[in-house]
């Protein structure tokens, strides 16, 4: 493309600028002009940073680390330099139309239609076959908590004649008719129960309160739902305030706390067992984000503490433990990093067990030292440093977006057909192992045949991949290692969600009562359970899990429950 002539400008100046056009622009239209300016000098900035990474992220309005997205971007980029080359040519190319190439094109224009909106071809036309799934109508069976209300006919029942006179009736599936109405997500009841007195001896009789009602003002169902709302979706306690005070329903935010930190301290019990299951797991992924805890701040700076000179992060670590097909997630606020916190819980680890495998990506602030472990670190984090250099190289980068796009579509293919761990590395040393192979023979002729400067992005991204290409590729040599860590980022989005919308922790206590909260949630989600149920009943029956908080897991706590209900057998 033809090189512009650089403006110089300075900030200051564009600035003074806008300020005397204002009046002639309009309130309006300054604002945007100001915008402009502001992005321009956010960009300048990055630029003498040399973040060129950021700032094509930036201009091309895109975050998706897809392929097909990357390399559409690139695709319509080199459409737009080709374009722009061929643009002083196509004056003097132009030839004059003759009647022959005035008939083609009309021919042409006739026989292939351009499609719009209101004529789309049959490529453009949408098909059962590629709809997306969860993009349609929610059937019945999707609510799964929906209270079901049997209705039945007034006038017959299954075994009846038939008003035809032929046949009998029998049952067939129900036709279900879904009506869904609002409520405060913490509702109230106000039992008036009657009071008498004498007008003799002044005696006062008060109604019985009805069976069921429970003698404490917020019960289980009410703390459930505060910690949901709060850990499980971000919602702080001053908005719920707001909330419930727009309902009718007062609920301060100091009552919502005292109502967590009570749930809290009865169901201790079960997350420490969490803690201890998630330690004997096969494979643990683990990392960490930031988090603000207002007790180890001073003036927005964090104090030092004396188990940790000279550290001034505080971060929410998030492990995840699978074994079994069972998962479980476990969040861990305050000054540790992320290896520190799992070499915590695998303290905890059954002697007699192999070595785990800790899944992460390449953060030194990841490894538990103390402990020995199958380390395998994360392919999407290796891959995500090609999407970066992608623009400065797409050639190069295309090549390996769409060879580890083979791999994943290999492991798709082990997940559908529910392969068992050694069956599942067979497949993958025997598809993926060769397409490993040449990419790591790729890597090694770019740089031992001098093809791209070690120092460039492509170059970054290479030395990435060769420094850790046996944690990368575990996958090929041990059954069940994972290719990334993305089940633990997902978790910690949790946290980050908290982060965004509540901002911080007051205390240290706060943030291990959203800790526990957030462990149990996220596990509920990830073995598909109900959560506002199962907090529910664990706080209905503290007795019997303090004594076996092994019986109160997720999935397991409904059998127990079952077992707790039963009638007890009369010996004969």
């Amino acid at each position: 493309m033809r090189r512009r002539p650089v403006a110089n400008w300075t900030m200051d100046e564009l600035k003074d600028i806008l300020k005397r056009v204002r009046q002639a622009l309009g309130e309006r239209d300054y604002a945007v002009m100001h915008s402009v300016v502001e992005t321009l000098d956010y960009l300048t900035h990055l630029a003498k940073d040399k973040q060129a990474a950021e700032i094509y992220r930036i201009l091309v309005s895109s975050k998706s680390e897809k392929t097909r997205d990357v390399l559409r971007v690139l695709d319509l980029e080199r459409d737009a330099e080709e374009a722009a080359a061929t643009e002083g040519k196509s004056k003097d190319d132009a030839a004059a139309p003759t009647a022959e190439t005035d008939a083609a094109a009309t021919k042409e224009d006739v026989a292939e239609p351009v499609p719009t909106a209101t004529n789309p071809t049959s490529e453009d036309k949408p098909s059962d076959k590629n709809k997306r799934k969860g993009h349609g109508r929610n059937g019945a069976g999707n609510y799964t908590a929906a209270r079901r209300i049997p209705v039945y006919l007034e006038s017959m029942k299954a075994g009846d004649r038939c008003p035809c006179g032929m046949g009998n009736l029998y049952d067939i599936d129900a036709s279900p008719l879904i009506r869904i109405v609002g409520q405060a997500p913490i509702h109230a009841d106000i039992y008036d129960l009657q009071k008498l007195r004498c007008n003799t001896c002044g005696d006062i009789f008060t109604a019985e309160a009805p069976e069921g009602v429970g003698t404490e003002k917020y019960d289980a169902t009410s703390c459930a739902m505060v910690a949901l709302f709060k850990y499980g979706s971000g919602f702080p306690f001053y908005r719920m305030e707001r909330l419930q005070a727009n309902l009718g329903i007062p609920l301060p935010a100091s009552t919502q706390w005292e109502m967590v930190l009570n749930a809290a301290q009865r169901i201790l019990p079960v997350f420490n067992e969490l803690i201890r299951q998630a330690s004997d797991g096969d494979v643990l992924y683990n990392d960490d984000t930031s988090v603000k805890i207002l007790e180890f701040l001073k003036h927005n700076r964090v104090i030092e503490d004396k188990d940790f000179p000279k550290r001034t992060g505080i971060f929410t670590t998030g492990i995840v433990s699978t074994r079994d097909g069972r998962k479980i997630a476990l969040f861990f606020s305050g000054r540790k990093h992320a290896g520190e916190n799992l070499a915590d819980v695998l303290a905890q680890r059954a002697r007699e067990l192999p070595s785990p495998i800790q899944m992460c990506d390449a953060s030194s602030r990841n490894l538990p030292r103390q402990l020995k472990v199958i380390l395998a670190n994360c392919l999407t984090h290796g891959r995500r440093q090609f999407v970066e250099a992608a623009a400065n190289f797409p050639e190069e980068c295309a090549y390996i977006l769409e060879t580890l796009g083979k791999v994943y579509h290999n492991e798709a293919i082990t997940r559908e057909r529910g392969m068992t761990p050694e069956a599942r590395l067979t497949f993958h040393q025997a598809e993926s192992g060769p397409l490993m192979d040449q990419m790591k023979n790729w890597f090694a002729l770019q740089i031992d045949e001098k093809r791209c400067e070690p120092n460039s992005g492509l170059g970054s991204a290479i030395a990435y991949m060769q420094t850790r290409w046996d944690e990368l590729t575990l996958f090929l040599r041990i059954p069940g290692a994972p290719l990334d860590s993305n089940i633990v980022e997902r978790a910690l989005k949790r946290a980050i969600l908290h982060r965004k919308t509540a901002l911080f922790y007051k205390t240290k206590r706060g943030a291990g009562v959203g800790d526990l909260f957030m462990s149990l949630i996220h596990t509920c989600q990830l073995s598909e359970v109900n959560a506002f149920e199962y907090l529910t009943v664990l706080q209905q029956n503290t007795d019997h899990l303090a004594r076996e908080p092994g019986q109160w897991m997720p999935w397991n706590y409904v059998q127990t429950l079952a077992n707790i209900n039963a009638p007890a057998s009369v010996p004969n």
